[in-house]
């Protein structure tokens, strides 16, 4: 594989140790700046956050440390080194629960938390759905080749910005401290989309590049660590299909509302929700509306499992000042 990772610019198999294992080399100084980094980094994310500012969020993306353990485990897997796997998936716990303390202790500073849970930062990462996971996966190969290669570090910011650690767990410390479980568990799983796909990606370039041999792991069974990313990509997968098919669902009842309301001037649909059995379409408009029972059946053709419509009728119209 020459053209992933070409002899002269492939770093060594010591190289990417000193770099993902934190027991190598000067290790109080490597720890030390890993969580230096992703304290300030989480309080950056958060900020970014509750102050729904994405400029912020995107600096504490490029801060964060966090894909360094991440990588570790992928490497642990590829070399057979068990002791790597066990102690990089420690840091990653670690650092799990530092974001998402504290994003829960900013959140109890808040006094207003329904409007965070209302802004773009939090709404853009409590849904996620399966492109995410396709833009993940894509995004760790270009993290692992750019780990892997000396002539494209430049990248690793980019990579960073991409595939998105500290923000989603920033999300899940808000939502927690802000009494949102629900919110708090979609972006939950953005964050670990991206690191299930960050490592199963990095597992597959390195042994693909020669990192398992050099290793003296060629012929090793890695089939038990296949199953498990394999087992934890199907969980993470299933809400995000959910969340892609209700998204489509939704842009469908709102353009079979618009039909509906096709004999109303001047009527708006503003907002359409899907969530279990009820649909909830917002509408805008000036006179009364058509009966609900048209727009249901139409509701009915559309979402196999036939919702309850419900209809949301603000009394009014938009104006624009020309």
């Amino acid at each position: 594989m020459h053209l992933l990772a070409p002899e002269r610019q492939r770093r060594t198999l010591d190289e990417l140790h000193d770099r993902l294992d934190f027991t190598v080399g000067d290790a109080r100084s490597k720890r030390s700046a890993f969580w230096i980094m992703l304290t300030l980094s989480s309080v950056i994310a958060i900020s970014g956050v509750i102050g729904d500012s994405t400029a912020t969020v995107i600096g504490a993306m490029i801060v964060a440390p966090l894909s360094v353990p991440i990588l570790g485990v992928a490497l642990g897997i590829a070399t057979g080194k068990a002791g790597l796997v066990g102690r990089s998936l420690v840091l990653v716990a670690a650092g799990i629960v530092l974001v998402i303390a504290v994003g829960f202790v900013f959140a109890q500073l808040l006094p207003n938390p329904t409007n965070v849970l209302s802004n773009a930062q939090v709404l853009g990462r409590t849904s996620p759905k399966l492109m995410d996971l396709t833009a993940a996966l894509a995004t760790g190969l270009v993290g692992v080749i750019a780990m892997i290669r000396r002539d494209v570090g430049d990248v690793l910011p980019g990579v960073a910005i991409a595939i998105s650690l500290v923000p989603p767990l920033a999300v899940v410390g808000v939502c927690l401290g802000s009494h949102a479980p629900a919110l708090a568990l979609g972006a939950f799983v953005l964050f670990a989309s991206n690191m299930i796909a960050m490592i199963i990606t990095a597992t597959v370039v390195l042994v693909v590049t020669g990192y398992a041999h050099e290793a003296g792991m060629a012929g090793a069974r890695r089939g038990r660590a296949y199953i498990l990313l394999t087992a934890a990509l199907i969980l993470v997968a299933a809400p995000m299909v959910v969340n892609s098919l209700s998204s489509l669902w939704a842009d469908r009842i709102a353009t079979a509302t618009r039909a509906w309301l096709a004999d109303v001037p001047g009527a708006q649909v503003t907002e359409v929700t899907l969530h279990s059995d009820t649909a909830t379409v917002r509408v805008l408009a000036p006179n009364d509306l058509p009966p609900i029972e048209e727009l249901q059946r139409k509701v009915d053709d559309i979402v196999p499992w036939n919702p309850r419509v419900v209809i949301v009728h603000t009394v009014g119209s938009r104006t624009e000042n020309r």
